[in-house]
């Protein structure tokens, strides 16, 4: 795939001193989910801003679908839909009025038919002459979602895209997502959703102090960041873990019936390591009745990295 949205040695400082943007580089794939994580105040919203064309930088360059941001404002902008966290729309418009207009103000021409279909996409045909304060607040995400794209973008934004919503529209979102990709549409999202990122996301990047700390294929990440804790549980109290399996960090419950093992590394190795450990406690007659295995989440990668909860 090549990149569609390329962003080089971005800074942005505003006039109060704050740095909210440091030297950030990313490259954003033609067709893939990329998920942008990081806890409050790491300069998400900031960097979405300034691709968007709402925040000007203070140094550095993007170019959207090879259009600098600044220079060919235009055609960039025309590329990307923006669905923002706040419900911010006209309430007393029509749904099929507030998208049809949304078309508009990009000089596209009237395509009912196109908006028919965003509409039946997003499940709101039947709302189409609802006037939008009389919807839910999920519908009302989901007018959002098609204002952004009445212009036909190639790039989506998300912008915390399920907050607030029961779980069932949660993964209606998500079902949305996938099959905006399908018909060719770049989707970046920001969520404090771990597992939403989880779900749905190709690569993951992680944002914290203003700084891009990690852009990574998802599996990858959970495979060369991730560890496998293995908990066993023993019919016989031990006094400490056995000295002679000190490759295995390890720590004794304080009843001295669980010892817990932590091995790092993908799931074939940590595979391997598991039945070296099993072998060698057998071998030393260390009598155990139960295994449990447990694989990092990507919150618990994420919590890693940060060094707090999101």
């Amino acid at each position: 795939m090549d990149p569609i949205v390329i962003v080089n040695d971005l800074n942005k400082k505003y006039p109060s001193g704050l740095q909210a943007l440091k030297s950030v580089d990313l490259d954003i794939m033609r067709g893939e989910i990329f998920a942008l994580l990081g806890p409050n105040g790491a300069g998400k919203t900031t960097l979405i801003g300034v691709i968007c064309g709402l925040v000007r930088p203070t140094s550095g360059t993007v170019t959207v679908d090879g259009h600098d941001i600044l220079r060919d404002y235009r055609a960039a902008r025309s590329r990307i839909g923006l669905v923002p966290q706040e419900l911010a729309t006209e309430m007393f418009e029509r749904v099929w009025d507030t998208v049809s207009f949304s078309r508009g103000l990009f000089g596209k021409p009237p395509n009912p038919t196109y908006v028919e279909r965003v509409l039946r996409t997003l499940s709101l045909w039947d709302k189409k002459d609802t006037q939008i304060i009389a919807l839910s607040g999920g519908m009302k995400r989901r007018v959002l979602i098609a204002k952004a794209l009445a212009h036909e973008p190639q790039i989506l934004f998300l912008d915390e895209p399920t907050a607030g919503v029961d779980v069932e529209l949660r993964r209606d979102m998500w079902a949305l997502m996938r099959r905006l990709r399908e018909d060719g549409v770049t989707i970046i999202l920001t969520t404090h959703y771990i597992d939403e990122a989880e779900e749905m996301a190709d690569r993951v990047g992680v944002m914290n102090s203003g700084e891009l700390a990690l852009v990574e294929e998802k599996h990858a990440l959970i495979r060369n960041l991730g560890r496998t804790r293995v908990l066993i549980g023993l019919r016989h109290p031990l006094m400490a873990p056995p000295p002679d399996l000190a490759a295995w960090p390890a720590t004794l419950s304080e009843d001295g019936l669980t010892l817990t093992y932590t091995i790092p590394g993908d799931n074939e190795s940590a595979e391997v390591g598991v039945s070296d450990l099993v072998r060698r406690l057998v071998e030393r007659n260390i009598d155990f009745k139960s295994i449990n295995m447990t694989r990092s989440s990507l919150e618990e990668i994420f919590v890693d990295l940060i060094g707090k909860r999101p």
